[in-house]
Formats: C-alpha cells, sequence, structure tokens
C-alpha cells in the first residue's frame, strides 16, 4: 500500500468533517444521496460517451495503482547490467544466453536477446525504443481519461445545483423549505469539487510519476543493452547509468560499482 495515498486520504476526510462540524454545520447536511448519485455516475458514465467499454474498465482498474507503491528497481537493473557487460567482455557477447530467461525484467530480457542474436545497434534501439513508446502511449490514456473524468465533475455538479434549485423555485411559497433546499442543492458542487481537487486529479498525478518512474528505467535498459552490444567498458557503462539516478542513491551505488 502507498501510505501517501492513505494519509491523502485519512488527511482530506479529518479536515473535511473538521471543517463542517466547526462552521456549525452537520455531516448528514453535507449527505445527499442523490447528489451523490448524479455527480458521481453521472460523469463516470459520460466516459462511455468518448471511450470504449474496455477502455473506461481499464482506467477503473489502474486508479488501484495510485494506492501501490512501485519499485521499479533502478539500482539492481544497474547492478545487473553492468555484471552483464563484465560476462562479455570476459566470455564474449554469446555467453549472455545462458542467463537470459533468468532475468525478471521483461524489457531487459528482449534487449539482451537481441544482442545474442547479432542485431545492430541502431535496429535494436528501434526495437526497444518502440516498445517503450507503445507501453507509455496505454499509460497516458488511462491517465487523460482519469483527468477527463475530473473535468467533468464540477461540470455535473454545477448541473446538480441547478436542477435542485428549479425544484426549489417551483416551490417559493413554502419559505420555511427554502434553506434546506438551497443547501441540498449546494451539495452537489461540493461533490464534483471533491472530486477533481480531492481524488481524480492527485490520483492522476501519481499515475502519471509511476509512468515517468517506469519510463526512466527502461531508459536505462536501453542505454545499457546498446552499450553492451557495443562492448563498452563496464566501468564507462557504470558511470553512464549513475546518471540515472538521484545523487543520494547515485553516490551510495558508485561507491559498490566504482570502488569509489
Amino acid at each position: 500500500m502507498d501510505l501517501a495515498t492513505i494519509i491523502g486520504m485519512a488527511g482530506g476526510t479529518m479536515a473535511l468533517i473538521f471543517s463542517v462540524l466547526t462552521s456549525g454545520g452537520s455531516l448528514w447536511g453535507i449527505f445527499d444521496i442523490p447528489s451523490l448519485i448524479f455527480v458521481i455516475g453521472g460523469s463516470f458514465f459520460a466516459l462511455f460517451n468518448g471511450a470504449s467499454i474496455a477502455q473506461v474498465l481499464g482506467m477503473c482498474t489502474s486508479i488501484g495503482r495510485a494506492f501501490r507503491t512501485f519499485d521499479f528497481g533502478s539500482e539492481n537493473i544497474i547492478r545487473t547490467l553492468v555484471q552483464l557487460a563484465e560476462k562479455a567482455r570476459r566470455e564474449g557477447i554469446l555467453a549472455l544466453e545462458e542467463g537470459i530467461e533468468e532475468m525478471s525484467d521483461d524489457f531487459m530480457k528482449t534487449g539482451i536477446r537481441l544482442v545474442v542474436d547479432g542485431i545492430d545497434g541502431a535496429v535494436i534501439r528501434t526495437i526497444m525504443e518502440n516498445e517503450m513508446s507503445q507501453c507509455e502511449g496505454r499509460h497516458m490514456n488511462v491517465i487523460s481519461m482519469l483527468s477527463f473524468w475530473g473535468s467533468v465533475g464540477p461540470g455535473f455538479g454545477m448541473m446538480g445545483t441547478v436542477i435542485g434549485l428549479i425544484g426549489m423555485l417551483r416551490n417559493l411559497e413554502d419559505k420555511s423549505s427554502l434553506g434546506p433546499n438551497m443547501a441540498v442543492a449546494l451539495v452537489t458542487t461540493l461533490y464534483g469539487s471533491l472530486m477533481v481537487n480531492w481524488l481524480l486529479s492527485p490520483w492522476s498525478q501519481k499515475l502519471g510519476r509511476q509512468n515517468s518512474d517506469e519510463m526512466a528505467t527502461k531508459e536505462i535498459i536501453i542505454e545499457g543493452v546498446l552499450s553492451i552490444q557495443a562492448g563498452d567498458n563496464p566501468r564507462i557503462l557504470a558511470q553512464k547509468l549513475l546518471t540515472y539516478l538521484p545523487p543520494a542513491k547515485q553516490a551510495k551505488l558508485s561507491k559498490e560499482l566504482l570502488n569509489e
């Protein structure tokens, strides 16, 4: 579980409850089932007007990623690539074939297999960058749909408010109901704002960050594979790949790989 997301959900809930109670309101005053159905349900079904069923369901599945942490293993990947470079330098490129199936990263497995098969470096780069681009495209489709859901949420909130106001204006003769009816009408605007600002936009931001981290790891693999194919010195390879890491991790791993 991603502790940051849990903190965000719990903290936002507590802030909302505290604000309502200290302002003299009640929790039941901001809870209205018809408003919830219209804002959340209406905005969700609007997604089907612009996407396929498979895309919408795929987006729903991907929301779960915002509650999970992902370690793409950049440090271990760099270690593995340096070890492979050392092995290729000692025993030759073909010696890498025996360990391909044991690799846990499919993207690296593809690259090393292409190297062992004697494919030209330019072709290897094209194939691997193509695969990386397609992967990122799938991720961005999910992120854009999540952002779109957030963008229509406030609109449905306003529409719900308008619907509530229409019903209220039809019953102006009942003065005692004007205040409560106005409050219910405005609740839909609150729901729309909460959807985009508290949930959907932050989730799409987190998925975007995960995508960036994964693509950075794939870039490390591409550079490493091409360096192995070109026969680069393992030390030079290590120095090249370490530049992809943040300073703290870079300093720690350089001591291990470069004996610094």
